[in-house]
């Protein structure tokens, strides 16, 4: 019994004592995160916006942080957990996100909610284009080919319904890295479970579409547009409507839209009103 206890207190010991892989990226993160506080200190009106400026600054009590109002979710299309939290602190990848969930349900928040993170890249939707300016991203760790686990899908909606009562976003704006960059990206995959999130308010969904009627002249990808896809391509913003709200059939007949379909974006469109 003591060697069993001494055994256990060795291996506690040296976990504690285990070095911090990520020491020294956390300590660039304190330096960066010190700089733009010092830039949010700094006095408005050292730089004119007019062409007469008032040599008095004058400064608003009334004011607070600008709040994100869409999350993104992506999967990592890596290996492991280990190699995302890599890939996010090398500062040569140029790449991050604010949360990394793996597939035990460990959640990494790496960036606070407040701050850019750059996730999205050129993307659209509707008509916002900046992207990382107004979202929080989310990465899955997932290689983009194998179903979701379950708990990581738990931690996922834990996290979601935090973000959505703490900054009071909207079910639409809950989106995939695939929808708002459809001719890029494919991500969460047709494996991701949309219908559930959806059914926790995190999304838009639809429901019976049987007393659905396509009307005569419907204009399917004026339709899209509507919901929030970029059309610039309209195969690929086909493509990622059927990839999020139709995975059975988002491998047959590329660019098409049959009747079924029509109902289901007619649902996505009542939803979204």
């Amino acid at each position: 019994m003591l060697k069993r206890l001494t055994l256990l207190a060795t291996v506690v010991s040296l976990a504690a004592c285990a070095p911090n892989p990520y020491k020294a990226t956390n300590k660039v993160y304190r330096h960066q995160s010190r700089h733009w506080a010092g830039v949010l200190r700094e006095q408005p009106g050292n730089v004119p916006v007019a062409a007469v400026t008032s040599p008095e600054w004058v400064g608003t009590t009334n004011f607070n942080l600008r709040k994100p109002n869409y999350v993104i979710i992506h999967h990592t299309a890596q290996n492991s957990c280990e190699q995302t939290l890599k890939t996010f602190t090398l500062e040569r990848t140029q790449v991050s996100a604010h949360y990394v969930i793996c597939r035990n349900g460990t959640v990494h928040h790496m960036l606070n909610d407040y701050l850019r993170a750059w996730h999205g890249g050129v993307a659209k939707w509707g008509s916002m284009t900046d992207i990382n300016s107004s979202s929080i991203g989310i990465e899955l760790d997932n290689n983009g080919s194998e179903p979701f686990d379950s708990a990581q899908i738990n931690s996922l909606m834990v996290v979601l319904d935090t973000l959505k009562r703490r900054y009071n976003i909207p079910a639409a704006n809950f989106i995939g890295h695939g929808d708002i960059a459809p001719k890029r990206k494919v991500d969460p995959s047709v494996l991701f479970p949309w219908d559930r999130l959806a059914a926790r308010g995190f999304g838009l969904w639809y429901g019976d579409t049987t007393a659905i009627s396509v009307p005569e002249h419907f204009n399917t990808l004026q339709g899209l547009r509507l919901v929030g896809y970029d059309m610039k391509d309209t195969t690929a913003a086909i493509q990622a409507f059927k990839r999020h709200f139709i995975p059975g059939d988002s491998m047959t007949a590329p660019g098409e839209m049959n009747d079924a379909a029509k109902k289901i974006l007619i649902g996505v469109m009542e939803q979204a009103q």
